[in-house]
This record gives structure tokens, sequence and C-alpha cells, in this order.
């Protein structure tokens, strides 16, 4: 019991010595989503890019470098605009574009590990 205990000690001081994490890069934060949802012509070519079906602009291609990690470690390294903009473009994804919502599961999490587990939560949001 004190071994268990002691490590927990141990573990809390290494992770409070720890390096912060880091987050991605902040630079896109200001881009305006509901023009961008509420527009196909803009929309589209933000998921033809992520799924790799053509060019993608330096601000999609930013989120398509860092999409895979994300969804694996619950946006950790996300800054809080990019976790609110995350949840309003999944949902709207999900309750409007379930086309491309089922086409970005498919590449980006095929087993459903990490899409299922937030998928019922995301349905009642109304982009």
């Amino acid at each position: 019991m004190k071994t268990a205990i002691v490590f927990v000690v141990l573990s809390v001081a290494v992770m409070a010595l720890a390096r912060p994490e880091e987050h991605y890069t902040d630079r896109y934060d200001n881009l305006d989503l509901d023009e961008i949802l509420s527009n196909r012509r803009l929309l589209v070519p933000y998921v033809k890019c992520v799924l790799d079906q053509g060019k993608c602009a330096p601000d999609a291609k930013e989120l398509k470098d860092h999409i895979k990690e994300a969804l694996e470690n619950e946006c950790q390294k996300c800054t809080e605009t990019q976790k609110s903009g995350t949840r309003k473009v999944i949902g709207h994804l999900i309750n409007n574009e379930d086309a491309y919502w089922k086409e970005l599961t498919a590449k980006y999490d095929p087993e459903n590990k990490f899409t299922a587990k937030y998928e019922k939560e995301l349905r009642e949001i109304k982009a």
C-alpha cells in the first residue's frame, strides 16, 4: 500500500514538472466557421482536402496534418477555440453532411474506436 502511495505521489510530481503540453498553432483560430459551414462552396474544398480528394489551402492542410492525432488524444493539443470549433464542425457534418461524415470516419477511424464514443453526443449538437 505504501509503495502505491509513493508511486502516485512521484507520478504527480513528474507530471507537474513536465513541460506543459504544446498546442497546435492558433494561426487559424479566427476562421469564420459559421460562414464556411453555411456555404457548401466553401465547405466542400476543406472536406475534399482532408479526404485527399482535392488541393489543400494552408489552413486545411494544417487541419489534415493533425486530424488523426487530435481524434486519438481527444484534442489535447487543441486550443479552446479549436475544441469548440471542432465540436461545431463535427456536429454540422453529422447532422447535415452525412455522406461526408461517413467518408471521413471511414478514412480516419475505420474501426470506430474514437468517433463512436462521441457520435451520440455530437449528433445532438445543432450546428
